[in-house]
């Protein structure tokens, strides 16, 4: 772990010296400063993990400097230090923020339990606000069904390694979600998390994106940025839709996974860089790799840690879950805080398909709170805000518009979802159960995006 960095600002040339070196030999990085203007200076240039300021300085006071700093949005943690301090003194640091107040002369062992107290306090926050920030960006994989749990597993046993990870799952799943999961609970949770959407850019600007590029290296090009690749140095880089990818960018995307390092559009240097790779799609790869659309090292360098997110019809036990927590953020974002759902509605939400899976759930949710003239949304409130406004007890699969072909995929894609969760994931078993050819099933379930687990084949059928 790195070692702290503090700053210490005092008027008094020997007392800067002797903390300095106090806390230099309990293994601090130390700065220090002599009045407020060559600290505010020190502070614009670098981060600090804890100040100490004296009271009286020759060109302001401390409380200045700690007002100063809050006004900026600098939440630094403030040891305030002084020799002839006033309760109203102490009363003001307190409301400003200072963490604690040490009399002169200064007790080493005082000085250093109080730091020591205070970059522990620091890191706690640091990490409960890491945590808090994980529970809001992993709230929509909250759930009971084995599915979820098993895949929580799983992104907690990824997150503890370096090795890139692919995500797969239908559209609405949550891959975005499981990327930051993944990051948050790693080692490189501290550094950034980069998203590039390879999907959303045209094939000519994913270079620039990733890897930056210098000035002059195009049109447009009027001064050096930094791609993704280097932004994300120390952190997580998360390539969204990697599927996706045009097949010259894979080459080049092999590469720089290959040897950790990259050149700017329009550079000659060579930039080491090290960022941990998140990938994910909801693309077959392999049918992929077999079409020749999808180069077959690139998807071997990025799958060392596969992630498959189930269908929600596939967990259908955590809908309710899922319905009650989308409830409450959008009862609270919209003023409703006394609107529920009674059992009738939530039968209703339990019996639809959700072919647009959480993200669906979502946004039918929220619409169900802003259009529910009342506290309490019934099935027939549920039905009215479903696509056509479809009954899904009463039609089943239907939904009106909704073209034949698909309609037979999303059910034969809910039969074979089913009987395979029934079946562990076996494909043997599931085949035997649906008397079906196993290379029928294994070809019907990979055009439906659908995995299964090979391991159970027996060679005497």
């Amino acid at each position: 772990m790195a070692r702290a960095h503090l700053l210490v600002v005092d008027d008094e040339p020997s007392i800067l010296t002797t903390l300095q070196k106090a806390l230099q030999l309990e293994g601090y990085a130390v700065d220090v400063a002599g009045g407020m203007r060559v600290a505010e200076d020190k502070i614009k240039k670098r981060s600090y993990d804890l100040c100490l300021f004296d009271v009286q300085l020759p060109d302001g006071d401390g409380l200045s400097l700690l007002e100063s700093l809050r006004g900026a949005k600098n939440d630094t943690p403030v040891v305030m230090m002084s020799g002839h301090a006033t309760i109203d003194t102490a009363v003001r640091a307190t409301r400003l923020g200072a963490l604690n107040f040490l009399e002169k002369p200064i007790n080493t062992d005082a000085l250093l339990i109080t730091v020591e107290t205070a970059l522990r306090l620091q890191r706690a926050e640091a990490e409960a606000k890491a945590l808090r920030t994980q529970a809001g960006t992993t709230g929509e994989l909250v759930g009971d069904s084995g599915a979820i749990k098993k895949l929580m597993e799983q992104i907690t046993r990824a997150a503890k390694s370096q090795a890139s990870v692919l995500v797969t799952g239908e559209r609405g799943t949550g891959k975005e979600l499981v990327a930051r999961a993944i990051h948050l609970m790693s080692t490189r949770a501290k550094g950034p998390l980069e998203k590039l959407n390879c999907a959303a850019l045209p094939s000519e600007l994913i270079e620039s994106e990733l890897f930056g590029h210098e000035a002059g290296a195009f049109t447009g090009a009027t001064k050096q940025r930094r791609g993704k690749f280097e932004r994300a140095s120390g952190g997580t880089l998360f390539l969204d839709e990697v599927g996706d990818m045009p097949l010259p960018m894979q080459a080049k995307l092999l590469r720089v996974l290959q040897e950790k390092e990259i050149e700017r559009v329009g550079g000659s240097e060579t930039i080491k860089i090290d960022a941990r790779v998140v990938a994910a799609t909801n693309r077959d790869l392999v049918l992929a790799c077999e079409k020749g659309d999808f180069r077959a090292d690139l998807y071997d360098r990025l799958n060392v840690v596969p992630l498959a997110i189930p269908p929600l019809r596939a967990r259908r036990e955590d809908i309710p879950l899922l319905a009650r927590h989308f409830l409450d953020l959008a009862a609270r974002a919209n003023d409703r805080r006394d609107i529920r759902i009674d059992d009738g509605g939530m039968e209703a939400l339990c019996a639809y398909s959700f072919p647009g899976n959480v993200r669906e759930l979502k946004n039918l949710v929220e619409r169900l709170v802003i259009l529910t003239p009342d506290d309490v949304i019934h099935d027939s409130d549920v039905r009215n805000c479903l696509p056509g406004g479809a009954s899904p007890k009463a039609t089943g699969l239907y939904r009106p518009g909704v073209p034949f072909r698909v309609l037979v995929e999303e059910a034969e894609r809910i039969i074979l979802t089913d009987a395979l969760t029934h079946h562990s994931g076996q494909m043997a078993a599931t085949a035997r159960a649906l008397d079906l050819e196993r290379s029928h099933l294994y070809k019907k379930a990979r055009a439906l995006g659908l995995r299964g687990d090979k391991s159970d084949d027996d060679t005497n059928e």
